[in-house]
Formats: structure tokens, C-alpha cells, sequence
């Protein structure tokens, strides 16, 4: 038997892959190497995970801060100057002089309420629920900058209206306003749902922030009005300077947006968690073709249907509550000659306290962050806010027909309303931390986005159901 003996050197490189031509034979030429250009892993992570960059100076938790607080606080101001509105629709006498006889509303001002309502809840609803679908084809520069573009120039549209006489065209400009709110509210909801999109691929202290600004609109609106009381501005006044608050607010988000889109640490998160699970091999000085891959809603939904209906029902709650209930609750002392009682009652303790404690909860949800893992006990607690409808129902909101008021005290009332609003606040913001841990990396935008229209169908059928509980009071 012939012994053979190979004696080229450990290190040189052979001409082939195996030493056993006979029985295996490969030839991978660099031809062969550059068409296989990427090997995919069953991973959820990449094997080798580059260091995050820093966030200096909390840029970005700043300005994620801003773009929550500007999804709502430009509609809180629009329908804060509710006595604007009614001022423009006035109705409309001898020589175009004010007349409130009897106290009587004008035909224009009884149903101005009604379409608002109906030309903010359906477009947003519907803009909220077919973002997800179609949102991957429009760019994510082009649904940020586009909605905040357009909101902005809706606001100095209605923001110039205040100074322009519009007496002599009350049907054409009551048309109008309603055509810039449903316009508004369909960049918002653009808006919100490409936000919660992206802040869903951060960690969880950056969704705390932009769901924590929604609250913090509220504060700043209610604030706003409480000051707009206390100075005694007229309607005409108070109205420009909410507009043009609300001008500022866009602008800044704008521009801030921007900033942080050019940003290192944004450009991380949101390109790296994309390629999350697709672990490439490349050769040097080749290009890299990412994985695409299909987003399953139906597979989405199955992770996520909990914690979806836990926000659509908390808001389904709070919505039929606040403010179409709260807003007629009144102080047991009311009519004794007290500021406090007759003037900033309803709007401190109704739209402040309610904005405060809202406010709290989503900070106390980001800090806890539980129950993270455990969707139906998060279910059940928001289940268990429905005991919300018969303690408010039967507070003394004013005026009832039907039920009796069995709740007089204000202390009462004040501790119902401090608990609604954390409760609130709390899952609000637990829900839309735990989600993005549920579902693959790639799919993280599109569940996010798939929450905020949740919440967005919880707003409308809340909406529509608190006119139901101002009739049966």
C-alpha cells in the first residue's frame, strides 16, 4: 500500500478546498463569493451588536418630548377658545351688534359643537386605522415633515381669521373651519402614528417621553385658560394668543425634527434595529443588500390584540367621561359670590387636575414598567376602570334629568378625578412600552402604529359615547 504524505504547510493556501480531490472537489471562485452576498440567521439579534451612541445632552428625549406635547396641544388650544367660536357665530342683529337674548345660541353656534366633533373623531379614526397599511410606501421623512408642514399652515390660517372681520360671511367661514378641522386632524393623525411608529425602535424612557408630552399638552392648554380667566382677556385676545402658542409649538417640532433626523443616535435606532435578525456577511468593499422582509399584520395583531384593547378601552372610558361629563360637574358651593366656586372650579379641578394626574401616571408607568409581562392582568385593570362611569354619572353634574346626584362632596369628586387620571395615564403609557417587546424588531413601527390607532378608534367611540351619558344624566 503507497503511503502519500502532504507536505505543503499548514498556512498556504491550496488551489482547492480539500486535500481528497478524488471524492470532493470545490472550486468557489470570488464570482461565486459576490453573488452570495448575505446569510440570514434565525437570530432576533445580530451576533456582533454595535455600542449605541450617546444621546448628548437628552437631545433626543427632548425632542421627542416636544413632537408628543405638539400631536395634541395645537387641537387643546383650538377647541380651549370655545367662546371665540361662538363669538365668530354670533347671531347677528339690526346693525351687526352682539345679542346672547335669553341666552339663546344661534343656529350656527348650537351645532358648531356637533360637526367639530364629527369632523375631528371620523377622519382621524380612519387616517389612524389605514396609516399602518400604507405607511411603509410613503417615506418617513415625508409623513413627519409633510403633517407637521401642514398643520402649521392650517394654524396660521386660522390664527390670521381672528383679526378678519368675518360677520358678513358667518355660513362661508363656518364651512371653512370645519373643512381646516378635518384637515387637521387627518396631518395629526399622520403625525401620531408615524411618531409612535419610530419612537416604538427606542428604548423605553424615549415612548415615555413622547406619550408623556400628550399629557403635558393638557396641562399647558388647561393653564391656559385658567390664566385666560384670571386676566379677563376677551375672546378675541384669548383666541390669537392660544393660535399663536399653538404656531410656535409646530415650528419647534418642525425644526427640532429635523435636527434629530440628521442625528447619529437617531439614524442608529432607526437603521440598525431595522437590519436587527438579518445578520449579513459581506465581502470587503462590496455593498450590502438588506433583507426585506413581509410585515404579517395578522401576525402582529395576535401578539398585540391585548394590549390593544386595554388602551382602546381605557380611552373608550376616559373619553365618555372627560370632558363631555366632567365638564358639567360643579362645586356643592356653587352660586355663594366665591371666585373659586363660580369661575375656576370646573376648569382647575375638571381640566387641570385631570391633565396633572394624567400627566403623573404616564411618568409612574415609565419608572415601574409593570406589568411588562403579564398583557391580561394590563387588560383587567383596564377593564376595571368602568367603575368610572357611575362614580362620575352620579356626581353633581348640572343639568340632569333622570339620575339623582348621590355624590355631593367636592373631596370626593377631586379624589375620583385624581384617580381617573393616573389610572389613565399609567396604562396609556405601560401598553405602548410593552408592545415593542412583544413583536419581532421588524415589526416594531408597524405594531406601534397599529397602538395609536387603537387608541385613536378608543377616542372615537369614547367620544360618542359621552354624549349618550349627557343625555341619560
Amino acid at each position: 500500500m503507497d503511503n502519500s504524505i502532504n507536505t505543503r504547510p499548514l498556512l498556504q493556501q491550496s488551489e482547492t478546498d480539500s486535500d481528497f480531490e478524488d471524492d470532493y472537489r470545490v472550486n468557489k471562485t470570488m464570482d461565486d463569493i459576490e453573488n452570495d452576498l448575505t446569510v440570514v440567521t434565525k437570530d432576533s439579534k445580530p451576533l456582533f451588536q454595535s455600542k449605541a451612541p450617546n444621546d448628548r445632552f437628552n437631545l433626543a428625549y427632548i425632542i421627542f418630548y416636544i413632537l408628543g406635547t405638539t400631536l395634541l396641544l395645537p387641537w387643546f388650544f383650538f377647541i380651549t377658545a370655545e367662546e371665540y367660536w361662538m363669538y365668530k357665530f354670533r347671531e347677528l342683529r339690526g346693525n351687526l351688534t352682539l345679542t346672547f337674548t335669553d341666552g339663546q345660541l344661534s343656529n350656527l353656534q348650537a351645532c358648531f359643537t356637533s360637526y367639530i366633533s364629527l369632523a375631528s373623531t371620523v377622519p382621524s379614526t380612519i387616517f389612524l386605522i389605514i396609516n399602518p397599511l400604507y405607511s411603509h410606501k410613503i417615506t418617513l421623512k415625508i409623513r413627519m415633515v409633510g403633517s407637521l408642514s401642514f398643520m402649521l399652515f392650517l394654524f396660521i390660517v386660522t390664527t390670521v381669521f381672528v383679526e378678519v372681520n368675518t360677520d358678513h360671511w358667518q355660513n362661508e367661514f363656518f364651512i371653512l373651519t370645519i373643512s381646516i378641522v378635518v384637515l387637521l386632524n387627518v396631518a395629526s393623525a399622520i403625525l401620531q402614528s408615524g411618531l409612535f411608529g419610530v419612537v416604538g425602535k427606542f428604548p423605553s424612557k424615549y415612548i415615555t417621553a413622547a406619550v408623556s408630552g400628550q399629557a403635558l399638552g393638557g396641562i399647558l392648554a388647561a393653564v391656559s385658560e385658567v390664566t385666560s380667566l384670571w386676566v379677563g382677556a376677551s375672546p378675541i385676545r384669548s383666541a390669537f394668543v392660544y393660535f399663536i402658542m399653538a404656531d410656535v409649538f409646530i415650528l419647534i417640532s418642525l425644526f427640532t425634527y429635523v435636527l434629530l433626523s440628521q442625528s447619529i443616535f437617531f439614524k442608529y435606532y432607526l437603521l440598525d434595529t431595522a437590519n436587527a435578525g438579518n445578520f449579513q456577511y459581506a465581502p470587503v468593499n462590496q455593498p450590502s443588500s438588506s433583507v426585506v422582509r413581509d410585515i404579517s399584520y395578522t401576525s402582529i395583531l395576535k401578539k398585540i390584540w391585548v394590549h390593544g384593547m386595554s388602551v382602546f378601552f381605557c380611552f373608550v372610558v376616559t373619553l365618555s367621561l372627560y370632558p363631555s361629563v366632567t365638564g358639567l360637574i360643579n362645586t356643592q358651593f356653587k352660586g355663594d359670590g366665591s371666585a373659586w366656586h363660580d369661575i375656576y372650579f370646573v376648569p382647575v379641578v375638571a381640566y387641570l387636575l385631570f391633565s396633572c394626574m394624567d400627566y403623573m401616571g404616564r411618568l409612574i408607568a415609565g419608572w415601574l414598567q409593570w406589568p411588562e409581562n403579564r398583557s391580561c392582568l394590563l387588560g383587567l385593570f383596564s377593564v376595571l376602570r368602568i367603575v368610572f362611569v357611575p362614580l362620575i354619572l352620579l356626581c353633581n353634574a348640572q343639568p340632569r334629568h333622570h339620575l339623582p346626584v348621590l355624590i355631593h362632596a367636592d373631596y370626593i369628586y377631586v379624589l375620583i378625578v385624581i384617580i381617573f387620571g393616573l389610572s389613565n395615564g399609567y396604562i396609556a403609557n405601560i401598553v405602548f412600552i410593552c408592545v415593542p417587546k412583544i413583536v419581532d424588531v421588524h415589526e416594531q413601527e408597524t405594531a406601534s402604529s397599529m397602538m395609536a390607532a387603537f387608541l385613536g378608534v378608543g377616542l372615537a367611540c369614547g367620544s360618542a359615547l359621552g354624549l349618550g351619558w349627557v343625555e341619560i344624566i
